[in-house]
């Protein structure tokens, strides 16, 4: 992750979510698993959106190998979390994703890093295998 604290400029695809009461922790922000929960939530939402399939039916699925954030301002409820994406490698089996949390500003309160790498959907034992060219053409919308 480049160092520093993200800014809006830095995203390619834009998602906006509402945060529920049911998010926020006993000190009145957003409670940690809920960032994992979108980042993981937006990836996909982009993914399925761009490639108009069903991407649990692919022959290839991408599991997360990586995931962490970092955290720069509170998150609260109410108001509502623009998530911003920009893949930042697309490797010959895995994608990675850097997602960006904005509320009430061009600074982000947060930046995920988020980790496909692709498996077999039919096999068992889940080799490792190449990126389908569908979630290839999807994501390359988001390099920048």
């Amino acid at each position: 992750m480049p160092a520093g604290r993200p800014t809006r400029d830095e995203y390619v695809s834009w998602e906006t979510v509402t945060t529920r009461w049911a998010d926020i922790d006993v000190y009145g922000h957003m409670n940690n698993a809920r960032y994992f929960e979108l980042i993981d939530t937006v990836v996909n939402n982009h993914l399925v959106a761009a490639t108009g399939v069903d991407i649990r039916e692919l022959p290839a699925i991408g599991v997360v190998a990586e995931v962490g954030c970092r955290y720069f301002a509170e998150v609260g409820y109410p108001d509502p979390v623009d998530l911003g994406i920009v893949v930042d490698r697309v490797g010959r089996s895995s994608v990675s994703y850097r997602v960006g949390l904005f509320q009430g500003s061009d600074e982000a309160a947060a930046e995920g890093r988020f980790v496909h790498v692709y498996v077999d959907n039919t096999d068992p034992a889940r080799p490792v295998v190449p990126l389908p060219d569908e979630i290839r053409d999807a994501v390359s919308t988001l390099v920048r």
